[in-house]
């Protein structure tokens, strides 16, 4: 799985990501579209006949939501905000974006959504974390690493969109947490560079995007959600209720990734990644539930329906991500995709 990040005709280590094959008509003309010049992008209509769920729709938004992070090293970086492609990410969005809503249940409250997340099932069936605890092979740990790099090796950043659109309370928590995510001040604690440490300690490539090739559009709809509700103001809500979702969900399954890493030996790094998040995320999920969603629904609390669908979005991708890695893993079966 590991890999040396080639560098350019100067020298320099290359730090963005090499564009990926396509997976169907989108978006092989969005990688057209990106790499040739005067190439024009696809038809937006064709959005609403895509799986919403799918490897072509979700690699497509994929694709464009990356602009915005580091971007791809056969793209120009002015393509971020390309006029030419943002009816194409409009569509690809609004077809993501009604499955959810059709999917999601209606009518739920913040009350119910989180009540039901704080508390453990008995049923450990559905759960990766239980799973990898009790009977994962190291194989099957580092799969799932590669796969959470995705997100991982840029955590707390589609996050970070929120804070200009909170004020007060939510506002002064949020970044109190983010900072907490990004290191307290300290670039050794960022969390993105502890997971890459984790990756390190597995044997992992720890270059930025490396390992979307192959990842399947489960992955990419759990990163490509955070990063949606990330750029509409209008979504601000959902964002929040995704964080809480994080937020209050971390610490156990965190608890026993650290079990399943000190079972398999994975070392020292790979153990604390987890171990950080059972400690600092059981205070998060207090400040975010109190304070975050608290101080949003004091100001503006229309956002209140939001903030449930971005909590029971979440667990929707979460629980579709959960069902597939476990159908392939109990089978013997890699999860990753054929490069």
């Amino acid at each position: 799985m590991k890999a040396t990040a080639p560098a350019t005709a100067t020298g320099r280590r290359r730090t963005e990501p090499a564009l990926p094959a396509p997976r169907g008509p989108l978006s092989a003309g969005l990688l057209t579209a990106l790499t040739t010049p005067r190439a024009p992008a696809p038809d937006p209509r064709e959005a609403a006949r895509a799986d919403p769920y799918g490897e072509d729709l979700q690699l497509a938004l994929y694709l464009l939501y990356e602009l915005h992070y580091r971007g791809f090293a056969a793209v120009a970086e002015d393509r971020e905000w390309d006029p030419a492609l943002m009816p194409l990410r409009r569509a690809l969005e609004d077809r993501f974006l009604a499955a959810l809503r059709a999917d999601v249940p209606a009518g739920r409250g913040t009350e119910e959504v989180f009540g039901e997340l704080l508390v453990e099932p008995l049923d450990h069936r559905g759960s990766v974390a239980h799973h990898l605890e009790h009977e994962g092979e190291l194989w099957q740990l580092r799969e799932y690493a590669a796969l959470r790099s995705l997100y991982h090796l840029k955590e707390a950043d589609p996050h970070a969109w929120v804070i200009p659109r909170l004020r007060g309370r939510a506002k002064a928590a949020m970044v109190a947490i983010e900072y907490d995510e990004f290191g307290a001040g300290r670039a050794e604690d960022v969390h993105a560079r502890l997971f890459a440490d984790l990756m390190t300690d597995l044997d992992l490539d720890t270059a930025y995007g490396h390992y979307l090739p192959v990842a399947a559009a489960d992955v990419l709809a759990t990163v490509n959600l955070m990063t949606l509700f990330g750029l509409r103001r209008a979504l601000r809500g959902a964002l929040v209720g995704h964080f809480a979702c994080v937020e209050v969900t971390s610490p156990p399954g965190s608890r026993r990734l650290a079990a399943a890493m000190r079972r398999a030996g994975a070392g020292a790094a790979a153990v604390r990644f987890y171990a950080e998040h059972v400690e600092a995320d059981a205070v998060h999920e207090q400040v975010v539930r109190r304070e975050v969603i608290g101080g949003l629904l004091e100001d503006e609390p229309h956002l209140a329906a939001d903030v449930a669908f971005g909590a029971d979005a979440t667990v929707l991708l979460e629980d579709r991500l959960a069902a597939r890695l476990l159908d392939t893993w109990r089978h013997g079966r890699s999860a990753l995709r054929p490069a």
